[in-house]
């Protein structure tokens, strides 16, 4: 028995499954960021990487605060992060410019903190994000879709999704 070749709307499928598997998305919520970006000016697909890129766990994986977006969510979660000052705990909240990521009291209390203190000391952040001394970083900027090396073709979940 010979494998079959894979169809087209099987490979859209895959793409649309890598990268809701990357980001930790259901498909409803997926599906509704599609629907965000469709209504944006500009390209689908990169409007789809900035929005899926600005939520708040994915700003924290970026940071260099967590070691992956889960462990980024489950920070989040916990109220370990604070979103300009106030205590943030949904991590599919969509970071807006200019908007200061920093830990809690609490978060800044736990043993976590000290074990990512070490880990922001050696890695580099996106040139959308800033970070200074005391662990507070901020959005600079929309993330560049060129710099984001996303490990799925937006282009290929567009159309998936325009049929």
């Amino acid at each position: 028995m010979r494998r079959r070749k894979v169809s087209d709307r099987g490979l859209q499928l895959r793409e649309k499954q890598k990268a809701r598997a990357s980001y930790g998305i259901l498909e409803r919520q997926f599906r509704r960021y599609y629907e965000q970006a469709v209504r944006r000016t500009g390209i689908t697909g990169d409007n789809l990487l900035r929005i899926l890129e600005l939520r708040l766990d994915n700003v924290v994986y970026r940071l260099g605060f967590a070691d992956s977006r889960a462990q980024a969510r489950q920070l989040v979660r916990h109220g370990h992060i604070s979103l300009n000052g106030r205590k943030a705990d949904v991590p599919s909240h969509v970071v807006k410019l200019n908007d200061v990521i920093a830990w809690t009291a609490r978060g800044a209390g736990s043993e976590f903190y000290a074990v990512a203190q070490e880990q922001v000391k050696g890695r580099t952040l996106p040139s959308w994000l800033t970070m200074d001394a005391e662990m507070t970083g901020r959005v600079l900027t929309a993330p560049v879709t060129e710099e984001l090396g996303a490990k799925f073709d937006p282009a290929t979940i567009v159309e998936f999704y325009s049929r």
